[in-house]
């Protein structure tokens, strides 16, 4: 059987809104980045950062638990515009808070 995947765990934030600003920031690269940069990106970039404060400003330190906090509440967003949707958007939160910490995201490294 193979073993359970631990938990990744954020450090207790200090200054929530300054991590919101600097995931809006590079949640908005990454899209822009990723495929064509459209304008809805800032919005969605905007959301997502505030969902991610909320989060944070609650306590969840827990990466798996702030993504499906932001699926969750991605999904009440209007997409129509946009390439992405809230699952595409909580695994880029995902991969830039990994990033963030140094975890390799290649391969469960």
């Amino acid at each position: 059987m193979a073993d359970a995947i631990p938990p990744i765990t954020l450090p207790p934030s200090q200054n929530p809104q300054q991590e919101g600003q600097w995931l809006q920031a590079a949640l908005h690269h990454w899209l822009d980045s990723e495929f064509l940069p459209e304008g809805i990106n800032a919005d969605i970039a905007t959301r997502a950062a505030q969902v991610y404060v909320r989060q944070r400003m609650e306590g969840e330190n827990d990466v798996g638990s702030l993504v499906i906090a932001l699926v969750t509440e991605m999904q009440a967003f209007d997409f129509s515009k946009s390439f992405y949707s809230e699952f595409a958007v909580a695994n880029a939160v995902s991969d830039l808070l990994l990033e963030s910490l140094g975890v390799d995201r290649c391969c469960g490294q």
